[in-house]
């Protein structure tokens, strides 16, 4: 009896690990099939327009001129107005929760954040455009023309017509999008941290914010990192609500971030389903490769950061 009960385990060992070899095996799979696909499809534009094509700003769809340097621009910058939105805001809100916070409010707080993950972004990009892009032209844009647009050097971001619209509105409804992810794993891995370490060194004296600079931060620097490249993922792809507020154009007549532009995720959401066959799809679906390679580029080197962080992390503080 004791040997049949052995060998029923050994083959339910054999069959668990098997099964979750074939699914690692099967998304490795998935994996090269979406990047062989997208090699095949942009092929014929990959052999027409070279590698020219990430810095030409050309996009005429009749004259079969194409160019991914706009798209590219738009996703780049959008991406980074986030981030330097997201990711302060995100830092206040995970410090509140984990460390000022009264218990009571604690929960209910943290709920409501974690529930703007779940609207759909189609429903930002409706409340971008049709809410938030008037207030934001007719108050916040003069007011920084009026300010910062007098700064040297970066006084010529802010200048320009005051649509609502444009490179700016989109970063800000990325930020918008992104903190309730970023937020999160931040009040996760602040919560990680040993509380004998913190209240060490409030024994000794430190401040809040002297707690969290010198102990908590560097104890969990692996997991900040890891959600701030999270919430760069989900910047980086997002399309509806980009679609919105972005205006849609393929134009770079300025540096101002007040100026209408795209996105490479925007681009395919308006230009894709009324694409003729030839140059023109086979050009979108290289800009669809890009921004994998552009993803999976940026999620490499947030990992290979996090790995060398990790061999040091908890042994700090």
């Amino acid at each position: 009896m004791a040997a049949l009960s052995k060998r029923n385990a050994q083959v339910g060992d054999w069959v668990f690990f098997n099964m979750t070899r074939l699914s690692a095996v099967l998304t490795l799979l998935m994996l090269g099939g979406i990047i062989v696909s997208l090699f095949y499809g942009a092929w014929p534009s990959i052999k027409q327009f070279g590698v020219a094509f990430l810095w030409t700003s050309d996009w005429n769809p009749p004259m079969d001129k194409f160019g991914a340097l706009i798209p590219m621009y738009g996703t780049l910058v959008t991406s980074l107005i986030a981030l330097i939105i997201a990711v302060p805001v995100s830092f206040g809100i995970a410090l509140f929760l984990t460390e000022l916070s009264p218990i009571w409010l604690r929960r209910p707080l943290g709920i409501a954040i974690e529930l703007l993950a779940a609207i759909p972004s189609i429903v930002y990009g409706m409340w971008g455009l049709l809410f938030f892009a008037p207030i934001f032209s007719k108050y916040v844009q003069p007011w920084m023309q009026a300010t910062l647009g007098n700064v040297p050097v970066i006084g010529h971001l802010f200048q320009g017509a005051p649509l609502g619209i444009g490179l700016l509105a989109a970063g800000i409804i990325l930020a918008v999008m992104v903190i309730p992810f970023i937020a999160s794993v931040m009040r996760d891995v602040f919560e990680v941290t040993p509380a004998m370490l913190k209240e060490s060194a409030y024994g000794l004296g430190a401040t809040t914010w002297e707690v969290v600079w010198t102990v908590v931060l560097p104890y969990t620097k692996a997991g900040v990192i890891g959600g701030i490249m999270l919430g760069l993922g989900r910047a980086l792809g997002e399309t509806m609500a980009v679609t919105f507020v972005i205006g849609n154009t393929n134009f770079l007549n300025s540096a101002s971030l007040f100026a209408p532009g795209n996105s490479i995720a925007s681009s395919l959401a308006n230009e894709f389903a009324e694409a003729d066959p030839g140059f023109h799809t086979s050009s979108l679906i290289e800009l669809g490769l890009i921004l994998f390679l552009i993803t999976f580029l940026v999620l490499a080197l947030s990992k290979v950061l996090l790995l060398r962080l990790g061999r040091q992390e908890g042994t700090k503080t």
